[in-house]
């Protein structure tokens, strides 16, 4: 059975969340990263792009539909939602073949 990655968030910047008792959360940019590498999906050095890791933060909450991280996230990088993809109830089934040719 495949293992199910975890992405968590690295971006640009990062700001506080008064509400929240001054939670650090994502802005500007935001790219996929998962836990325990030194770049992100889509290829970028961390140290190299200088790029703020976030790992108490989840890919999903990062969409703009999600609400809560969401609100200082610019730009989320279109290589790394191609590879990390939508999570979720809402989210489209991967593609399959139905039909192959012989």
């Amino acid at each position: 059975m495949a293992r199910v990655r975890q992405y968590a968030v690295a971006a640009s910047g990062q700001g506080t969340d008064e509400e929240e008792g001054r939670r650090r959360l994502p802005s500007g940019e935001v790219h996929a990263w998962e836990p325990g590498r030194n770049e992100t999906v889509c290829g970028l050095s961390l140290s190299r792009s200088r790029l703020v890791r976030s790992p108490h933060v989840g890919r999903p909450d990062t969409s703009p539909e999600s609400g809560g991280a969401a609100d200082r996230v610019r730009r989320p990088c279109p290589r790394c939602s191609s590879v990390a993809g939508r999570r979720g109830p809402d989210a489209r089934p991967r593609w399959r073949r139905i039909d192959p040719r012989p």
